[in-house]
């Protein structure tokens, strides 16, 4: 470890040690009285608790994580589950490459909606993309977070069916504030450098407020943190390499598999019996367990008062970024046939005995050959995303206001992919008769093909793509009328919204000719004309256990020019007993339509993290995998080599809107006896029909191979074929669907406690997630599968139970947090009660930090991450790394230090 990081970690402990802290989702003391807008309605209200159950995130709050990431502080939400795009993600979704994402209930990237100041956001990627990149947006101008964990598509229209994520930014600030951030990992790599600046003006009539974010972090390679991917054999983990040799795996005439020679420069002409423990590759090494990024955010706001009664605002914001991903040297498989039974002579990789490179005497199938003379494959991506709001807004009569906006949002841009093979030219190296025109290319063996065939075959892949978003809106709010309990109030408005979305990839990739995932291009657009009508009324005050009873509802109008009309309503009750003890409940409808990439996306394919269930099955004990393993001609002592599968996804314009209808009962008490102290109570069931989910390729092999006969729909061809040399998985499916129906239940419980402590403010905090069921039925019959407790296999973490607790401690001149994150136990989707790695173990995450005001207008914090350096525990269907990436910390303990001066 280098002596900056030493000093760093040892200056966090001891600081640590000297004051504890606590959270960064402690709850300010200070509240607002005045009528705003909040998330989750809108109507302007004093009390936001009643309109459902929400978490709100301070910029304070914000601070004192010491993360600079948005995605990292949400990901940490007890609320947040399952997968989402990220910097420790190993495959992100829909082409987002480098973007980051929430999943609130784990529901998916899609079902979450993502705003800045209560309007949409544009999709964020290379194109053709399903979410936002939720670091598009300045750290520095964040005011707070609204995390809405209930059903709002009444409210804010389509997606928003697990919840909304608000972005909501600083207004009037006066001055410049400045922020440098140095962080390490306990490794001494993955450093990340981050430089925030803050600048505002406010006049009598107006205000502009501008802020800039630069954030770049360093690679961490995988094999640091993981040295090998690891599988079980006899008891125990063991490495597991992949087939695809750097020599060359091939099968004869005589039906023997062997293996070419290993070692660059030696005789060619070796060759002996496969043996995946000795020629097997590691891609570890060749894979980042952080993947480096460079952005630089930017945003400027303004608003002017034209008149008493008329204010302009607008709103711009610019994010540019560079990212990259690391990647195993390109293979070529022998997959001649198509899912269509076609044949493909660009990937059948028969080498004739003639041929003056074959030594064997014999005719042979190149089955696996990773042409590792090129060097890794290297991803690369640069976005530019654009968004721009300009509106006014203003009185009408009485309380009554209107605004008017216009939101455009543009996304662009270009990712690249170096040492791609093109097959059609390694068809033609491989023709090495006297006279051609083409190098001769010698494919057995390491190190065996010459820099001109290499020149020759390989090449960068370029794609571009973008997404595009257009609305208008006009909205009223104010008082109605008043009832003896109070005023009526109603808000009521129209919306216009366009959104388009669109990917080209590189001709060679659409042709075929490319030894990388096929793709074909992606262009869709779709359009919306909105109209909703929201009322609050109180109904009942000031009786006998009747403090306040208020009533809420709501309904939206929704016409898509690709799906046609939609109604969605929202209904709610909001009973305060007596003083301190409130009681809420919520019944609405949700709906979500396909987005442009599940439209119109064309076929693609990528090598997914898969456990084939037949791996192994001759000694399984279990009678029906075993007949169903012998069923698909699968060999006995059949090994899974590697753990990825090549899996085709793309897009279905086949499917509709999915529906939900969501119910939210909850309590909250805040005792006048104990001032400070509030708990929160709030069970939830979500149903959801027509979903539209791509079921994994684990989870359909698993179903179908545990179905007695094979009888279960996902064991079709059109799900799943097998080679008939070798009985691996060559083509996999998961192309997103309409299945029968998704159902969740569960509980969110919240502690939050503001008092003194001595001379010194405190506060606790506490807020857990208990998930008490979700089930997928595939299609309407078929046995629902258990998605609870459960964790894997590419749809991340799904424990029982999920939370995190904090305390803190300020004065006037330090400030200490601490937190810990607990992820509950999970059972792996595809793993056998007796497998290592069957139940992944509770794991808790402990994160502290602490800052000091050395003078008046500067600041200096200090903290780690995973204080206590807890490994990620082995999860045998991993995503990477042996574990799930998308759940669990992979790099350990880490550092940094915060310098802040305002002036």
């Amino acid at each position: 470890m280098s002596r900056i990081s030493k000093n760093l970690l040892f200056a966090s402990a001891l600081l640590t040690t000297a004051m504890v802290g606590g959270q960064a989702f402690a709850q300010s003391a200070e509240r607002a009285v005045e009528e705003v807008v909040v998330t989750g309605s809108r109507i302007k209200r004093v009390d936001i608790s009643g309109v459902g159950p929400a978490t709100v995130v301070s910029q304070e709050q914000i601070s004192n994580t010491g993360i600079a990431n948005v995605e990292t502080l949400l990901q940490r939400l007890p609320a947040s589950a399952g997968a989402a795009g990220g910097q420790t993600s190993a495959y992100w979704t829909g082409n987002g490459y480098g973007t980051a994402q929430v999943n609130l209930r784990g529901l998916g990237i899609n079902r979450t909606l993502t705003l800045i100041n209560g309007r949409r956001v544009v999709n964020g990627g290379t194109g053709a993309n399903s979410a936002p990149d939720l670091n598009m947006i300045p750290t520095a101008i964040i005011g707070r977070m609204d995390i809405l964990k209930d059903g709002a598509s009444a409210i804010y229209g389509a997606d928003a069916v697990a919840g909304v994520v608000n972005i909501i930014t600083i207004k009037d600030f006066d001055g410049l504030k400045v922020s440098g951030k140095y962080g390490i990992t306990d490794e001494n790599d993955g450093a990340e450098y981050t430089v925030d600046l803050l600048w505002g003006m406010r006049g009598d009539r107006g205000s502009v407020t501008a802020a800039l974010t630069y954030q770049k972090t360093e690679a961490v390679n995988l094999a640091s943190r993981a040295p090998c991917a690891l599988g079980e054999s006899n008891g125990a983990l063991i490495c597991s390499y992949s087939g695809n040799t750097l020599g060359g795996r091939a099968r004869l005439a005589d039906g023997r598999v062997v293996n070419f020679s290993q070692t660059a420069g030696a005789d060619g002409q070796f060759f002996e019996p496969y043996n995946g423990a000795k020629h097997g590759f590691n891609s570890n090494p060749f894979l980042n367990a952080v993947s480096p990024i460079e952005r630089v955010s930017t945003a400027f706001l303004a608003d002017y008062d034209l008149t008493d009664n008329v204010s302009l605002f607008g709103e711009f914001f610019f994010t540019h970024r560079k990212s990259n991903q690391l990647a195993t040297p390109g293979g070529l498989t022998h997959n001649p046939a198509t899912p269509t039974g076609a044949y493909d002579p660009l990937r059948d990789f028969t080498i004739k005995a003639s041929n003056p490179n074959n030594p064997t005497g014999q005719d042979l199938v190149l089955l696996a050959r990773r042409i590792g003379e090129g060097g890794p494959r290297k991803f690369f991506q640069e976005t530019d995303t654009y968004r721009l709001v300009a509106g006014a807004r203003g009185t009408i009569v009485g309380d009554w206001t209107w605004e008017a906006a216009v939101n455009w949002g543009r996304n662009t841009g270009i990712d690249a992919m170096t040492n791609i093979a093109n097959l059609e030219r390694v068809q033609q190296t491989l023709d090495c008769t006297p006279g051609a025109t083409t190098p001769c290319g010698d494919y057995l063996g390491a190190g065996s093909l010459s820099k001109e065939v290499l020149d020759y075959v390989l090449y960068t892949s370029r794609d571009t793509g973008g997404n595009e978003q257009r609305s208008v809106t006009l909205d009223f709010s104010g008082t109605v009328f008043e009832l003896p309990a109070g005023p009526v109030g109603a808000a009521a408005g129209l919306l216009y919204r366009e959104e388009k979305g669109w990917r080209d990839p590189d001709a060679r990739t659409v042709l075929g000719i490319a030894n990388s995932n096929r793709q074909e291009s992606i262009s869709g657009k779709m359009q919306a004309k909105e109209a909703y009508l929201e009322v609050s009324a109180p109904l009942l005050a000031d009786l006998p256990m009747m403090k306040l009873l208020v009533a809420d509802a709501a309904i939206r109008y929704s016409d898509y020019d690709l799906f046609g009309s939609n109604q969605t309503y929202k209904g709610s009750l909001n009973w305060s007993v007596i003083e301190g003890l409130r009681l809420r409940a919520t019944y609405g409808t949700g709906f979500r339509v396909p987005s442009v990439p599940q439209l119109f996306g064309g076929t693609s394919e990528g090598n997914l993290t898969t456990a084939d269930p037949c791996s192994g099955y001759s000694t399984s004990g279990n009678a029906t995998l075993v007949a169903n393993c012998k069923a698909s001609g699968v060999p006995a002592g059949f090994k899974q080599l590697g753990n990825t599968i090549l899996t085709t996804n793309g897009g279905n314009e086949d499917l509709q809107p999915e529906k939900a209808k969501t119910l939210t009962l909850g309590v909250v008490f805040t005792p006048p006896q104990v001032s400070g102290l509030s708990v929160t109570v709030d069970y939830f069931d979500i149903k959801i029909t027509d979903a539209i989910r791509s079921i994994p390729g684990s989870t359909k092999l698993a179903v179908c191979y545990a179905s007695a006969g094979l009888t279960h729909p996902f064991c079709g061809p059109s799900n799943y074929t097998r080679s008939k040399l070798t009985g691996e998985v060559n083509f996999l499916s998961s192309i997103p669907v309409n299945t029968g129906k998704e159902e969740m239940k569960g509980v969110d419980i919240g502690i939050h406690y503001d008092f003194d402590l001595g001379p010194t403010r405190a506060s606790f905090d506490w807020n857990t997630t208990y998930l008490g069921e979700y089930l997928i039925t595939a299609y309407e019959g078929a046995a629902p599968i258990q998605f609870d407790g459960r964790i894997g296999s590419g749809n991340g973490g799904f424990p029982k139970w999920r939370s995190n607790a904090s305390f803190s401690v300020t004065d006037e001149a330090w400030t200490g947090t601490y937190s810990v994150q607990m992820i509950g136990k999970a059972i792996d989707f595809n793993a056998a009660p007796n497998d290592i790695g069957y139940q992944a173990p509770r794991v808790f995450y402990h994160n502290a930090q602490i800052a000091y005001r050395f003078a008046e207008k500067a600041d200096i914090a200090v903290g780690v991450d995973n204080l206590f350096d807890r490994k990620a525990p082995f999860i045998k269907s991993y995503t990477d790394g042996n574990t799930d990436t998308m759940t669990y910390d992979l790099l350990g303990r880490r550092g940094y230090v915060r310098l802040t001066y305002q002036f």
